[in-house]
């Protein structure tokens, strides 16, 4: 096929303006799909603001700007208190090892089969030597810091990009039907019928993902906050808030219960120790198993590993939003082509 100079040039212009336009967008282009996502999660609950009202699309927008502060935001902030106060509890517990040694190993250890007995003889030595202590101590205090510090760091890094993404979320609430009318006609215009099958697909899929993944989040963390509330463990909130962002993994929520019910029984709570690890495993694991396909089930069966590479992508890629951000791209990719699968090929009719 042959093209006049004219029109090289004007395909090369406009690929030039597309270029440049994502190229000053990408900064902010996690930010603007998230905030997308969120608008289209939230949006039943925006359509009846609006309607209640009377059809004032700024304030209707303020308004749910302001609920997804509360919702968002909030919680972050108290998440990054909260982990700034476990590294002082750490430092805490640290100390006394630096000033009057380690003392004799726990009952428990001693009782270990197979390696027990190595274990032991190994924090005798550390007792007896404080240089090899001091040593061991400087080996795993770098390590540890730089996690804790990774940790806030994301965590306030994601508190300024959710302010961001509520900024944006303004913005598409207030001209969100003009929007979604823009996108359907271009839609049609590109693919037809099937076009907006697609379109419409995708805003199911968002929705039901993000109402899936976020709801058993949610739900998650207050069944695991009751549960660390009876048993006495101390943060109970920062546990809970940890359980709702570590839910999205299939192995998330078993190390922080775990860790409490670890943290009872070397308090000397076994009774403690053993309700939590039955809590967990029955009330807390269980929610995954039977809200989420409940809540996913009008959108699709997600394969785990699909959620799972979403989540650690997600992080590597876009930072503290791509905790949720990253499971919804690759399950709307995953939907939209096993419907394009499934598609009859045009050319065969």
């Amino acid at each position: 096929m042959h093209y006049s100079p004219k029109t090289l040039a004007r395909i090369s212009l406009i690929a030039l303006l597309i270029l440049g336009c994502l190229y000053v967008l990408y900064p902010f282009l996690a930010a603007v799909l998230f905030a997308a996502v969120v608008c289209i999660t939230t949006w039943p609950a925006y359509a009846w603001l609006h309607g209640r009202l009377g059809g004032r699309d700024i304030l209707a927008a303020s308004l749910m700007t302001v609920l997804l502060i509360l919702g968002m935001v909030v919680p972050t902030i108290f998440l990054a208190a909260g982990l700034g106060d476990a590294v002082h509890l750490l430092v805490e517990k640290i100390r006394p090892w630096l000033h009057g040694g380690i003392g004799e190993p726990p009952a428990w250890l001693v009782g270990l089969p197979v390696v027990g007995e190595q274990i032991v003889a190994y924090w005798h030595r550390l007792a007896e030597s404080r240089e090899e202590l001091m040593n061991l101590l400087r080996q795993a205090y770098e390590p540890v810091r730089t996690m804790a510090f990774s940790s806030i760091g994301l965590v306030g890094n994601g508190i300024l990009q959710l302010v961001l993404v509520i900024f944006i979320g303004f913005f598409l609430y207030r001209d969100g039907e003009a929007i979604a009318n823009r996108l359907g006609d271009a839609a049609r215009r590109l693919g037809g019928d099937l076009g907006v099958e697609m379109l419409q697909l995708s805003r199911n899929t968002v929705t039901g993902v993000m109402i899936g993944i976020v709801g058993t989040a949610m739900a998650q963390a207050v069944v695991a906050l009751l549960g660390f509330w009876i048993a006495g463990v101390p943060g109970a909130i920062l546990l809970a808030s940890a359980t709702f962002f570590l839910s999205m993994i299939p192995v998330g929520p078993p190390l922080i219960w775990g860790g409490a019910a670890f943290w009872l029984y070397d308090q000397g709570e076994m009774g403690w120790a053993i309700f939590m690890a039955i809590y967990g495993l029955v009330v807390i694991s269980s929610v995954d198993n039977f809200v989420k396909p409940i809540l996913i089930s009008r959108s699709a069966s997600l394969p785990i590993l699909l959620i799972a590479l979403g989540v650690f992508g997600g992080i590597l890629a876009f930072g503290f939003i791509g905790i949720f951000l990253g499971p919804t791209l690759l399950a709307l990719a995953h939907v939209l082509f096993m419907r394009w699968m499934h598609q009859p090929d045009l050319d065969d009719n």
